[in-house]
């Protein structure tokens, strides 16, 4: 095939074209659907790629879908019957995992408690303390 590109998105703006010589192919005998080829034909396909060392990423990239996915990436592709479409199938995900793992996290806006949430949690301390109070031996 040709090099993976990776379309653009949050926190790759221009997207990502990861070279054909970074992604590692394995080919093995797939279980299910297939027939009689099921045990003669390679169509499972494991794609791994090393994100640590690859040159595709930039630094800020880099660190983040380390931190996301891991040194190395593996994806696994076997639905299809063909090894051929599972090749594009793994390529895809790989893609698909990659754009999620790249994507900036959203920060956590904070939020203030509404008047009515407030002046309910004020009733409450005063209902709970009336309460105790009633508990208590009475004075002599």
């Amino acid at each position: 095939m040709a090099d993976l590109r990776v379309p653009p998105g949050p926190g790759a703006p221009q997207g990502i074209v990861i070279p054909e010589a970074e992604l590692v192919e394995r080919f093995t005998h797939a279980s299910g659907p297939g027939g009689q080829g099921v045990n003669t034909a390679d169509s499972r396909v494991q794609l791994s790629w090393d994100l640590s060392a690859s040159a595709a990423l930039t630094p800020t990239q880099r660190e983040r879908a380390v931190g996301a996915l891991g040194e190395v990436l593996r994806i696994e592709a076997s639905e299809r019957r063909s090894q051929h479409r599972n090749r594009a199938a793994a390529r895809e995900r790989l893609a698909a995992r990659l754009r999620e793992a790249l994507a900036p996290p959203v920060p956590r806006r904070p939020t203030t408690r509404t008047r009515g949430s407030q002046r309910r949690r004020l009733e409450a301390k005063t209902q709970r303390g009336a309460t105790k109070q009633l508990r208590r031996r009475p004075e002599m």
